[in-house]
């Protein structure tokens, strides 16, 4: 497992160069404290994140488990990105709600400070302090968000990328230029279509069938999206992407 988070982040002994995000130094120090220890290990933790992959079933099984081992005055939080956290704590057992809330994270982790913290209907005020404190001191700046499908960075951030690829669709300019054009003109650090790769163009698509099951039209994603995914150029580590 070790060494296959050296080689996805590409720290010294994976064959691969560091990347910008990492400081190679305190790499050994970090893996260090990372186990791959069965869920049962969690029978006495105070605070448990779940971050696993963005489907309503997968995290609702991984939730239950974490429901039925942690202590009840564990705080379990989900690092969903899109998934409303009154519909997780809906597979949770009542007395587990109060302290349950969602936290979401921004990659990559090691240098986006955000958190978005989203309290449920029955999220506790004290589950609700607690949450900002804890990501306080671990350098992130936590913001208080409502609990609605996408929250709100991805509903701004989605927007943006459908209309990227209308663009692209319309022929009005590549995915080349409209990286540059959105790092040059408008600051960002890093283009739509980069971002898409980053991401995976799969993982934005189910945020915007997500999205627009909650919202409507203006999140329905475009077909170009749409047959890029089906015929697996998504990007990431081990696929064509957009810019890879």
């Amino acid at each position: 497992m070790i060494w296959l988070i050296r080689h996805v982040i590409g720290l010294p002994g994976s064959g691969r160069s560091v990347g910008a995000f990492y400081n190679a130094a305190e790499a050994d120090a970090a893996l260090g404290r990372i186990s791959n220890a069965p869920v049962e290990g969690f029978h006495d933790r105070e605070y448990v994140t779940e971050a696993v992959f963005e489907d309503l079933v997968v995290k609702a099984e991984v939730l239950a488990d974490l429901d039925r081992i942690c202590p009840l005055d564990c705080v379990i939080a989900s690092n969903t990105s899109t998934i409303p956290i009154s519909t997780l704590a809906s597979r949770m057992s009542p007395q587990r709600r109060e302290r349950f809330i969602g936290t979401h994270y921004f990659s990559p982790v090691s240098r986006m400070r955000l958190v978005e913290v989203v309290a449920g209907f029955d999220t506790g005020a004290a589950t609700v302090a607690t949450a900002p404190r804890v990501y306080a001191g671990v350098g992130k700046t936590p913001v208080r968000i409502k609990d609605v499908a996408g929250f709100a960075v991805n509903r701004m951030l989605h927007v943006f990328l459908i209309e990227a690829v209308r663009l692209v669709e319309e022929g009005v300019a590549t995915p080349e230029d409209i990286d540059t054009a959105c790092r040059l003109g408008l600051g960002h650090p890093i283009g739509p279509f980069e971002l898409m790769d980053a991401t995976t163009s799969s993982l934005c698509l189910q945020a915007q069938e997500i999205m627009q099951e909650a919202y409507g039209e203006r999140f329905r994603p475009r077909p170009l999206l749409k047959q890029r995914v089906r015929a697996g150029l998504v990007g990431g580590r081990k696929s064509r992407g957009w810019r890879t």
